[in-house]
């Protein structure tokens, strides 16, 4: 049992308080109080500030935002909606654990219309001010991968595939991608946390979708965001072959298979 204890992130063992977290957050008392802390939690729990099984007082983030704890709640139960946390009657409410059924299906979402982006920006013969700014993109991500700024390479990444749909015409859907991405990106930031990186093929591929756009190649353009997203059996597998990932995994929904050799995954709240 002690050895599987040192498997668990490293995070959880100084986890600072929901105060601390939420120092310096203010709310804007001309706009709706339950959306902007929807907005900040939502933000917290998917860039993984606010980890996988923590508690989530309403007290708590009432005082921490000096608000009253109707919008906090209000707020929660819109996030239990989109299921980045469980409301436990009588206990309490609780960050969720990624769920792979979610990231598969999120992963899907994304293939499929981005696919759809691509092709459309391919074949639509974009303006050279649409490919300067996806130009423009990549030599701020080889800055940031210079840098060693994975924050920035993260935000610089999430706003190339938002120019694909915008070179597209297709920018709502975008917007719809990206809601249905909150286990991916919380499991990306994982990744930046554990330094699992793939900096400089990232730069590669992006630059690959880019010249397929600028030849006017929709299967080129298709084949290199294939490659670029990967394969979905093999991304879930790795999700559960890393054990600094354990505690953060909906470990019921755990591949069938042997697991790596000394590696017990660990039960938690499910999502």
């Amino acid at each position: 049992m002690r050895q599987q204890r040192k498997r668990l992130p490293a995070q959880k063992k100084s986890t600072p308080t929901l105060t601390e977290i939420l120092a310096g957050a203010r709310l804007d008392s001309e706009k709706n109080y339950t959306f902007q802390i929807f907005d900040i939690l939502r933000d917290l729990i998917v860039s993984v500030r606010l980890l996988p099984g923590q508690r989530l007082s309403e007290q708590e983030i009432a005082s921490a935002l000096c608000a009253s704890k109707t919008p906090v709640r209000e707020a929660l139960i819109r996030l239990d909606e989109v299921r980045l946390v469980r409301i436990v009657p009588q206990s309490g409410t609780y960050v969720t654990q990624i769920s792979v059924s979610r990231y598969r299906t999120a992963c899907f979402i994304r293939l499929q219309l981005e696919i759809g982006a691509v092709r459309a920006a391919a074949c639509a013969a974009p303006p050279l001010d649409g490919i300067g700014d996806l130009e423009a993109n990549l030599e701020q991500q080889s800055e940031a991968l210079a840098k060693d700024d994975h924050a920035r390479l993260f935000e610089l990444d999430e706003e190339f595939h938002r120019q694909l749909f915008v070179l597209a015409g297709l920018e709502d859907a975008w917007a719809t991608a990206r809601s249905t991405q909150f286990d991916v990106n919380r499991a990306r930031h994982i990744r930046r946390l554990y330094r699992i990186l793939q900096g400089p093929a990232l730069l590669t591929e992006h630059a690959a979708i880019v010249e397929a756009i600028r030849a006017r190649d929709p299967s080129r353009a298709e084949a290199a965001l294939r490659a670029h997203i990967g394969n979905l059996d093999q991304q879930i597998d790795l999700l559960f072959k890393d054990s600094r990932l354990f505690g953060f995994i909906d470990t019921a929904q755990a591949p069938l298979g042997p697991l790596p050799s000394g590696h017990t995954l660990r039960g938690g709240t499910t999502a």
